[in-house]
Order: C-alpha cells, then structure tokens, then sequence
C-alpha cells in the first residue's frame, strides 16, 4: 500500500514527518495543540508522529501530556530530569524524532499547525532541504518585536551572520540537515543559528502568526539577555576582535594625549608634574586590561564547559514505551 501527498511517495507504516514542541508552562494549551495538529496532519495523507519534550515545566504540563498520550496513539511524550533550556530541548526532540522531515514548532500556539501543510508541500515542490516559516506580522506586543530587532541585528553584527528577526524555529526540515544539526557538539544550542550554519538549500514561506493562546513567554529580559550573551560567545570570536581592535584605538588615544600633555609642559602650562600623564595612563590601560581579561576569561569558560561534555539534555521519564 502505498500513501500520497501531491506527488510525494512514501511507504504505508513509515514516518513521514515528525512534529517536534518543546513544553513549558503550556498546561492549558496542550490539548487544543494536539487536536489541531491531529486536523492538521489528517489532510495530508502521511505517516506521522508528534513528539513533545517536557522542559520540566513547573505547571501540570506532565500530567496533561500522559493523558493525551494515553488517547492519542501518534503522541509520544517525553520528560527531562530538569529545566535545560528551549533549544536543549530542541535537541531532545530531534534526536527522538523518527521522520524523514521534522516540523520544529512551539508548543504556544503562536506558530500555526495549519501552516505544516503547506510547507511541506513547498518542500515537495522546492526539493530544498528545508522550508523555513517566516512571520509575516508578528503578534507579539510592540516592545517585544523592538527588543526582536536590536537583538538579531546586533546578533548579526557580532557573528557576522545575517540574522532575519521575523524567522525563527517554525519550519519543516529533511532528515539530513536534522542530522547535520544534531552531529554539532556545541554545549550552547541555539536552532537558527545551527541551521544556518550546516548549510543546505533552503527556501521561505511567509505564514501567519498567532497571538500566545494562554499565559506569557517564559523568557524575561534577564533571560534573553543571557541567551544573546551565550550565542554570541558560542558563535563568534568577534568579541575578542573588537577587543583588539578597542585597545589598538585606546593606545593611539593615549598616544595623542601623551604628546598633548608633552606640549603643555614644554608651554609650562602644567602645575603639578606628573600627575594628568599617570592618571590618563592607569585609567586607560587599568581599564582595558581588566575588560580584554574578562573577555578571554568568557572565552576560557565555554572551553571547559566543552570539555567537560556533558550531555545537553537527559529524559528521565516517557510514554508510549518509548525509550
């Protein structure tokens, strides 16, 4: 027997695609999650599978998500032994996943199940390696969307990367650029900026976004500040560029106010000898000293959490006798 989709051929009993979520806080959503995926995905004639990963999240989420297991054959649930982080448990997923294309999607509702359909048929149509969903307005409060752009063009610059604040996770995605993904070592994990840099052909969708369902983002400003802070060092040795580059411009300044404070003294401008040139020359040099330092020490940090290599994420608990 043998199942179609719009001129794609697959096996009856194979997965053919893999939607991955991550859960957190989502006790309230889930169930109508699931039942759009579950509409969603009967359109499309294909073997698949749904698979959310629990952050741990302090809220019921759990407990919801056994019970749709139980009712739901294609759902597969699975628990970390603690909080990891979105993407760790992105990881979590796409290792699990058993599709030949893997949906990557919050589980917030924000990212529309509806949309799978069609970037699945854009994949069949492009045979690009990936289909990237991009939001055509986002629905999200005007502080959040400002905060969006000065993060990913900052993000950009440090990485020297082009980074499109209106695409995110939300995409389909071939099993072998999954692959590629999940073969990176890296202890920071951040989805776009891996995918982007395994390569691959890849095309956009434009999609609609949707407002949270319930509650608010679990990221505050404390949090995202340190999520932009780790890709950044985990990304791009820029930073200590710019440092170089900042103490090449400190000691041409300090040059310049050198010969400055030289010429007032020929003038006998200067009351008290000696005084201006250590002051200039400790707060200048103490300063770059004690930052150029603190970077390389950051740098020196994410090497020994490398080399400690620990896994990124641990299940502690599943259903559907998955393991």
């Amino acid at each position: 027997m043998v199942e179609t989709f719009q001129g794609g051929l697959q096996l009856s009993g194979t997965v053919e695609i893999s939607i991955v979520s991550p859960v957190y806080r989502a006790e309230a959503i889930l169930p109508e999650l699931v039942r759009r995926l579950r509409t969603a995905m009967s359109t499309m004639g294909v073997a698949y599978e749904i698979v959310l990963i629990d952050d741990r999240s302090p809220d019921g989420s759990w407990v919801v998500m056994r019970t749709l297991s139980n009712e739901t054959p294609e759902l597969k649930c699975f628990r970390l032994s603690r909080n990891f982080g979105q993407h760790n448990t992105i990881t979590a997923g796409l290792s699990l996943a058993k599709g030949n294309w893997i949906v990557v999607m919050d589980c917030d509702l924000q990212d529309r199940p509806e949309e799978i359909p069609r970037l699945y048929q854009k994949a069949l149509e492009s045979k690009a390696d990936a289909v990237v969903a991009r939001r055509a307005e986002r629905k999200d409060t005007w502080l959040k969307r400002m905060s969006s752009r000065f993060y990913y063009s900052a993000f950009s610059y440090l990485t020297d990367t082009v980074q499109d604040p209106a695409v995110a996770n939300f995409g389909v995605y071939n099993r072998k650029v999954i692959d590629a993904i999940l073969s990176m070592k890296d202890q920071i994990r951040y989805f776009p900026t891996m995918l982007q840099w395994v390569g691959f052909q890849r095309e956009y969708v434009d999609v609609e976004h949707d407002a949270r369902a319930e509650g608010e983002s679990s990221y505050n400003w404390k949090s995202l500040f340190a999520l932009a802070f780790n890709n950044i060092l985990a990304f791009s040795d820029k930073p200590l560029k710019l440092t170089v580059r900042f103490g090449f411009w400190i000691a041409l300044i300090s040059l310049g106010i050198g010969i400055f404070y030289l010429v007032q003294y020929f003038m006998g401008e200067i009351d008290v000898l000696g005084f201006a040139s250590l002051i200039v020359s400790i707060s200048f040099f103490s300063g770059m000293n004690i930052m150029i330092l603190g970077m390389i020490g950051l740098y020196l940090g994410k090497v020994f959490e490398k080399v400690k290599d620990r896994p990124n994420f641990i299940i502690s608990e599943s259903t559907n006798g998955q393991e």
